[in-house]
């Protein structure tokens, strides 16, 4: 699916860093939930001509989804949507478990 002239999200005139516009094109699409948790990403050398970037700048943009916890990506496997983290708990009881009543 390549894209053709004026079909890539990515404008190269706008003052970003294209792996950077690739990324969060990604991220939205994630966000939106058009990609699903566990969801497996294209290749990087099939991602570039998707968005009409070198493979390289599609490597970048998968680094940078990676450094944001977007993804995850596995050696020989592909590089996957990441689950959402569940935030961890304190091993303490929680504050408001007051022994005094409130009059």
């Amino acid at each position: 699916m390549a894209a053709e002239a004026g079909d890539s999200p990515i404008d190269p005139t706008k003052i970003a860093y294209v792996y950077m516009q690739v990324a969060d094109h990604i991220a939205a699409r994630i966000a939106s939930g058009e990609l699903r948790p566990g969801a497996r990403l294209p290749g990087e050398r099939d991602l570039g001509p998707e968005y009409g970037v070198a493979y390289l700048t599609a490597r970048r943009a998968i680094r940078e989804l990676r450094e944001r916890g977007l993804v995850v990506t596995l050696p020989a496997k592909g590089t996957f949507v990441a689950y959402p983290q569940e935030p961890e708990r304190d091993a303490t009881p929680e504050a408001d478990s007051d022994p005094t009543p409130d009059q």
